[in-house]
């Protein structure tokens, strides 16, 4: 619990208001009550304004005359979100040492303040370094590392070679290292094309539940500082992902695949391979990818969803485009004839 001149003092803010007010927790705008501070992140919802019952409300300054009771101002509520819901995060204690149940390999290095959990299976030369917590249940295989201060969740997998530097999180049912899809396909059959790479995963790195990320043919798969990666992806073999960049789910990368710093990639998008992507760019939700993006910028593609009889034609009009070229073309070459003759 804090006073709201103490998260004032915390988050740089301007106070507004009477700062002894208690402030237990977060709760969102439209139903927040005494004890909670809450947040106006849009102007969409500046209505909601006049009937708080919320202790506090953090907002910026255009939104001021609009409010009455008491406030922190900041520049950029949606920051102040992330770094007031820290201070009311309830963290699991967990206590440094190997569970007994665990089965780590002789070879493997464990610095004394990381904190193993039931039912873990260490591999052969793993280091794993200071105050890192591996969940119950997860498998590192031979030769990764773990940097310090990262937090593998429970039934996490980690292939062999999967190396992570410092502050990595990895949530439950990640799968990283496994064999990249490369095959050959000689008279008929499919050749499979064996992984050599691994994967390496800079500081600050997040990858959400059940993402899977393959190892490379030769080279590793990198994730560069700083990326967060939501649900469910995808990112096929030997795939670059620059700093800082954020996937959200159900996204697809195939392999080869370049992706450059400071991205944003909406859900459910597919990026094809061996495809590169330069740094800054913005794809909206389900953009399909297949071919390199050269500019920084916003790029979308796909098709919104539409009741589907209005569906059905457009796509019967699509069909017929091509022959609806043809008949321009013949009537331009026509045209040009008549203004030679």
């Amino acid at each position: 619990m804090f006073t709201l001149a103490e998260l004032a003092e915390k988050l740089s803010a301007r106070l507004v208001g009477d700062g002894s007010v208690l402030i237990s927790g977060i709760a969102p705008l439209y139903r927040a009550t005494q004890g909670e501070i809450t947040f106006l992140l849009s102007p969409t919802y500046k209505s909601l304004l006049a009937d708080s019952k919320a202790s506090a409300i953090v907002m910026s300054k255009e939104f001021l005359s609009d409010y009455s009771g008491n406030a922190l101002i900041v520049d950029n509520p949606n920051l102040t979100h992330a770094q007031l819901a820290a201070f009311f995060v309830k963290t699991t204690e967990f206590s440094p040492g190997i569970h007994p149940s665990a089965v780590v390999a002789a070879t493997a290095t464990v610095d004394p303040s990381a904190s193993i959990g039931a039912h873990c299976v260490i591999g052969e030369r793993v280091k794993i370094g200071p105050k890192t917590r591996v969940g119950h249940g997860t498998v590192i295989g031979d030769d990764c590392s773990l940097g310090g201060f990262c937090h593998l969740a429970s039934n996490v997998t980690l292939y062999n070679n999967v190396k992570a530097k410092d502050r990595v999180t990895i949530h439950s049912g990640v799968v990283i290292g496994a064999d990249g899809f490369g095959l050959v396909n000689h008279q008929g059959r499919w050749i499979k094309i064996p992984q050599l790479g691994g994967v390496s995963l800079g500081n600050d790195v997040e990858v959400g539940a059940n993402t899977t990320i393959d190892r490379g043919a030769m080279d590793d798969t990198i994730l560069e500082d700083g990326v967060k990666c939501d649900n469910q992806i995808q990112i096929g073999h030997n795939v670059v992902i620059g700093a800082h960049t954020a996937i959200a789910g159900c996204v697809g990368i195939a392999g080869s695949s370049k992706i450059g710093k400071h991205c944003m990639i909406g859900g459910a998008s597919a990026i094809a391979d061996h495809v590169e992507i330069t740094d800054q760019v913005i794809l909206t939700g389900g953009a399909q990818v297949s071919q390199s993006i050269t500019e920084p910028g916003i790029y979308s593609s796909g098709c919104p969803v539409q009741p589907r009889l209005q569906w059905h034609r457009q796509v019967i009009r699509t069909r017929q485009l091509d022959q609806l070229f043809h008949r321009v073309k013949k009537l331009e070459q026509a045209s040009d004839e008549h203004d030679h003759d």
